[in-house]
């Protein structure tokens, strides 16, 4: 029997206060794809702004090149932002609702992660824990400033500005990029902020490294819970064979 290339998990859950989940997610290890999306503006605009990117991301098909899959799914991100953008402009407002998003693709040894918004990506190689993503908020202006301590952005007042995101009203609708080579052993994460503000970066390294009978996303996210998160809380993993 062939070893699959990647193993994947993904976990959602509304978080330790919310009754009501605006996150989504895509796990399709198949095809190399994984994204996590976390909306803003209630069921009715965040729910759905972040449901339109799942239904969208899991319809892109399968038989894509990379390249290809690269282009399609930029693509499919911005369609969706001027979908939602043209839904506000119908309905009077100036934003219906938006989403953050962060894909990863992986084929053939190589790996790229595009973005908007404060929803992360990480990597877990050799035992370390680097952060793929740079946050699209208020307070990692701040910190890249120098005007407060990166320790300190997840307590800011303003710590739930983001500065992008799918369907907000902007100038102009931009996703970074970011891409390198993956190595066997590499272990890699999407999560909403649900998440990364619950639990310190090194508890979210050994989590991720674990080989257990309970999947890595459920354990994190059971870790967030026990922590009283207050938002909804989203993880994706994804294990390089």
């Amino acid at each position: 029997m062939a070893v699959p290339q990647f193993l994947s998990w993904a976990t959602t859950h509304p978080g330790a206060i919310r009754t009501y989940n605006e996150d989504s997610f895509v796990n399709r290890p198949d095809v190399g794809l994984w994204a996590v999306a976390d909306g803003a503006g209630g069921h009715e605009g965040g729910g759905m702004a972040s449901g339109l990117l799942r239904e969208a991301l899991e319809a892109i098909p399968a038989s894509l090149s990379a390249a290809e899959l690269l282009a399609e799914v930029r693509i499919t991100v911005e369609r969706t932002h001027e979908t939602l953008r043209n839904l506000a402009k119908q309905q009077g407002k100036g934003i219906l609702g938006a989403s953050t998003i962060v894909v990863l693709m992986m084929r053939n040894n190589h790996f790229a992660c595009l973005w908007a918004g404060d929803s992360r990506s990480y990597l877990l190689r050799d035992g370390m824990l680097h952060q793929i993503t740079h946050d699209h908020s208020l307070v990692q202006e701040l910190v890249d400033a120098g005007a407060i301590r990166r320790e300190d952005a997840n307590r800011h007042p303003q710590g739930n500005v983001i500065t992008r995101a799918v369907g907000a009203d902007l100038d102009e609708f931009v996703l970074d990029k970011a891409s390198d080579r993956t190595q066997p052993g590499d272990r890699f994460l999407l999560c909403t902020d649900g998440l990364y503000k619950s639990l310190q970066e090194p508890e979210i390294a050994n989590l991720l490294a674990e080989d257990s009978s309970v999947p890595v996303t459920q354990a994190m996210i059971a870790a967030a819970l026990a922590m009283n998160a207050s938002d909804n809380v989203t993880a994706v993993a994804v294990a390089v064979n």
